[in-house]
């Protein structure tokens, strides 16, 4: 899709329809006199097998760096983005049973018994609070809902992603009737009664258990807590007034070959949903794993599957169908760059308050490497155009990244997950 029909689809969505957070950061929030600053917020993307390492990352570092040839393809936004090599998570290996793990860093996912923790995404949420309708939107792209997904809860179980755009939109702009609301508000109390009846039941057992089932059980009363305090919002937000728009649902692509178009619909899908503030925190898994034989151009079409395309074993057919995949998705990735850039609020571009990240579990897909992952970071008013080098014989954590991330939406923290600080440089 071009940079025109992307100006196109997202205009004809609605976006300029007024912004919430021109009125209001919250709900909750008091009205002042003076403007309200624009809110930070964060679109977070992995394709779970990467992108070809080589080509990927430059061979020079620091802000002279020499584009490598995929970065050639964001030449033109240089200075909006910074590549970093040299992350990873720590004693995150297992090849693909590493990519729900990506945006939680928890350690060992081939062990035995293993259990995911909560993910960057509602890490945030919790820490910012109901600030928006939507606390997050976890979308995918050709993605097996039961099994992958970037978003993990506080006891490490998996939020389904969204892979329709139509479902998306009803949720942002179509206000339900009353009657609707109002069964919307009896089911909430009703959700609320047995919470409250769950939490008389486990605070009954508590004289009773042992020292390692009590604090298993402060958990769950703190995830019970979690979900109480939703709820509550999700009552203020069912009486605040829906965004409008005239226009039509999107279509969705139901195509699985057509990888490329699914995933520029979410994409755009993704800033609709950061610009008229439904959200601040959109989570977006690429999963190729479960992507077959897909569209490359018009009347192409690759010879295998996503997933044996990438073990490639040096094959010059099958890397070829990758870089032209590769590429494709860096040109999805500049347009976004580019179409945040050219949109303001308030007297700041979009991208300056919307921090993108591109990544992947992957480090190399053909060999199940999971070191030296391919890590972009654009917007969200860090330093860009540079190359930020770390060790690749010992890699730095990832989740160092993710601290920063986490302090410049405002988040008062100095650890996540296997994270040593935030990281250097930007």
């Amino acid at each position: 899709m071009t940079d025109i029909k992307r100006r196109r689809f997202l205009t004809g969505l609605g976006v300029t329809v007024a912004l919430p957070w021109l009125e209001s950061t919250s709900l909750r929030a008091e009205r002042s006199t003076e403007p309200a600053a624009p809110p930070q917020r964060m679109l977070l993307i992995s394709n779970n097998l990467g992108i070809l390492p080589k080509p990927f990352f430059p061979n020079s570092t620091g802000r002279d760096f020499e584009l490598s040839p995929y970065l050639e393809e964001l030449a033109d936004c240089r200075d909006e983005f910074t590549v970093i090599s040299g992350l990873s998570h720590p004693d995150v290996t297992g090849g693909h049973s590493t990519e729900n793990c990506f945006l939680t860093g928890a350690r060992g996912p081939t062990r035995s018994g293993f259990r995911n923790s909560i993910s960057l995404d509602q890490y945030a949420a919790e820490s910012l609070g109901p600030v928006t309708r939507f606390p997050t939107f976890n979308l995918g792209v050709n993605i097996d809902k039961a099994n992958r997904s970037l978003a993990w809860t506080r006891d490490g179980a998996l939020l389904p992603a969204e892979d329709r755009a139509s479902v998306l939109f009803r949720k942002m702009f179509v206000q339900e009737s009353e009657e609707a609301v109002q069964q919307q508000l009896r089911r909430l109390d009703e959700r609320r009664s047995i919470l409250d009846t769950l939490l008389e039941d486990t605070r009954r057992l508590e004289p009773q258990i042992g020292k390692s089932d009590r604090a298993r059980l402060d958990q769950y009363l703190t995830s019970v807590r979690e979900v109480e305090k939703r709820l509550e919002s999700e009552k203020e937000w069912e009486r605040h007034p829906k965004p409008s728009t005239e226009v039509n649902e999107p279509q969705d692509i139901h195509d699985q070959k057509r990888f490329f178009a699914k995933f520029d619909l979410m994409l755009s899908m993704s800033q609709l949903a950061l610009e008229s503030d439904s959200t601040r925190i959109v989570t977006l898994m690429v999963d190729a794993i479960a992507t077959p034989a897909f569209q490359l151009h018009e009347g192409q079409q690759t010879t295998d599957g996503y997933h044996n395309l990438s073990h490639h074993g040096q094959s010059k057919e099958k890397l070829a169908q990758l870089e032209d995949a590769d590429r494709q998705q860096l040109r999805l990735l500049r347009q976004l760059v580019q179409s945040l850039a050219a949109k303001t609020q308030g007297n700041r571009r979009l991208l300056d308050t919307t921090t993108i990240l591109y990544g992947s579990n992957m480090g190399d897909a053909n060999t199940h490497d999971n070191s030296n992952l391919p890590i972009l970071l654009a917007g969200g008013g860090f330093k860009h155009g540079q190359h930020l080098a770390f060790r690749h014989d010992n890699n730095s954590p990832l989740c160092n990244l993710y601290v920063s991330l986490l302090q410049n939406l405002g988040i008062e923290t100095d650890s996540f997950a296997s994270s040593t600080g935030s990281l250097s440089g930007l």
